[in-house]
Formats: structure tokens, sequence, C-alpha cells
């Protein structure tokens, strides 16, 4: 059987399997051995609704969290686009700063968590710096490959044409970057979230990676699954407004026509 994409009938084996894996974890944890570790579908549910409609106080620390993400997802986007460009249109600086960016990208992220606690403070700011380092490095080698691998016969026949450097950057380098550059962002809006959420856990007295810390501590394991079930809710939200951009900024790529059998 072959299923469409966007089809309802792939919408249908989609919420279908959700609804598997919900059945499958309410039922195994009804032993309450294995609820302790894995929490209850319901208790899970039963938190979120709590936080949203009854109570009502995740809303400042999902803004925080929020406004964490979306700053670092633009501020990293944007940084390693215009770097990923710089580097990719010159050979000379490339060649300089490549083992400095290997040497910056090797570097595990989370111990710079203190360095910018330290020089930006407990606020958001040390939370967006932290998750900008994720950002920008999976932007910027995206980016630069995407300048990179331009074809040097449409380079050459674009100058040919009487393209300056101008027309050749808005023209040829920046469309041929498009589609790595989306690639990338489809994961960034992850690595955001993570960043944001990590800078949370080191130093923070708000936001949702807050509120999941405080209940690690009280082995409150459905609080934790409920923070992680709205943080992935959110990211999901985030990753598909990114793929209207994509559709609206990439109209020229062939559609997908039909997934694979199943």
């Amino acid at each position: 059987m072959k299923i469409k994409t966007g089809s309802a009938s792939l919408r249908f084996w989609q919420v279908l399997l959700l609804v598997v894996i919900l059945v499958i974890w309410h039922v195994v944890t009804l032993d309450p051995k294995i609820a302790f570790f894995f929490g209850q579908p319901l208790e899970v549910w039963g938190r979120i609704w709590a936080w949203f409609v009854t109570n009502g106080d995740i809303y400042r620390h999902l803004w925080v969290t929020l406004s964490e993400t979306v700053l670092a997802f633009f501020i990293g986007t944007i940084a390693g686009l215009g770097f990923g460009l710089w580097l990719g249109l010159s050979t000379t600086a490339s060649a300089i700063l490549d083992p400095y960016i290997k040497a910056a990208n090797s570097m595990p992220r989370v111990i710079l968590a203190p360095i910018f606690g330290m020089w930006f403070g407990l606020g958001i700011w040390s939370k967006v710096a932290l998750a900008v380092t994720l950002v920008f490095f999976i932007v910027f080698f995206n980016v630069y490959q995407g300048v990179r691998e331009v074809s040097p016969t449409l380079l050459d026949n674009a100058r040919m044409l009487g393209a300056g450097r101008r027309q050749l950057l808005r023209h040829v380098y920046l469309p041929s970057a498009t589609s790595w550059v989306f690639s990338s962002l489809h994961t960034s809006v992850g690595l955001a979230f993570v960043g944001a959420v990590v800078g949370e856990y080191l130093g923070s007295a708000s936001g949702v990676g807050y509120l999941i810390l405080q209940a690690e501590g009280t082995f409150d394991v459905n609080t934790v699954f409920a923070g992680i079930v709205v943080l992935t809710a959110f990211a999901l939200v985030l990753d598909y407004l990114v793929g209207l951009g994509e559709k609206r900024l990439m109209k020229w790529q062939p559609k997908s026509g039909e997934t694979e059998k199943i």
C-alpha cells in the first residue's frame, strides 16, 4: 500500500501509531514499580492540564524558555549564515580560520554554561548564549558547504553573462545555499531548545527546564515527562513554522510524490 505525503491516510497512520504507543505506555505502567521510573500517561496529562488550565502557572516559565529559544535560534541562524557565506566565498580566510573553527566546534558546549553565567548573569542571556553556540555551528557548516558546492560551470556561465560579485551572491550562491540552510534549521530548532533547557538546569529561577529540575529533585517523574511533552510540542510547532517558510521559499524544488510502501 502506498501513502501519499500529506494525505489523510498518512495522518491516520501517524495518529494510530501515537495511540498505540500511549496504550502500551498506560498498560505497562499499571505496575507501580515501572510507573516510578516511566510515569503514567494519565498522570502526565493531569500535570499538563493543571499547568495550562487549572493553575496556569506554567505560562511564565514557558515564556522564558520560548524567549531564550527563539532569540538563540534567530541570532545563531543569522550569525551562521553570514559567517558561512563569508568563509565560503573567501578561500584565504577559510584556510586561516579552519583549524580554529574545528577546535571551537569540537569543544563540549556545556562547559561554556558557567562562563556565560559569569559573563551575562543568571538571566535569559546566558541561556541564549549557550543555545547560540549550538545553533551557530549547524547553520554555519551547512551554509559553508552549500556555497562550496556551487557548480564551477554555473559560475563561469554567470560571469560570461556579465554577473558581478553582488549578482553572483544574490542569484547563484544564496539559492545554492538555501536548501542547505533549511536542512540545518530543522535541526537547529531542537538544539535551540536543548541549549535553553540545559542553561536553565545549570542555573535559573524560571523556565520549563527549571520546573523539570525541581521535579527531578523530588522524584516526580510524571512532572518530568509533562515538561518533556510540553517542550517537544512547542519544538514541533517551531519546526512546522520553519517548514512553512521552506515551502514558500523553495517552490522550485520538486515535491516528493509518495512515501515508501508499508
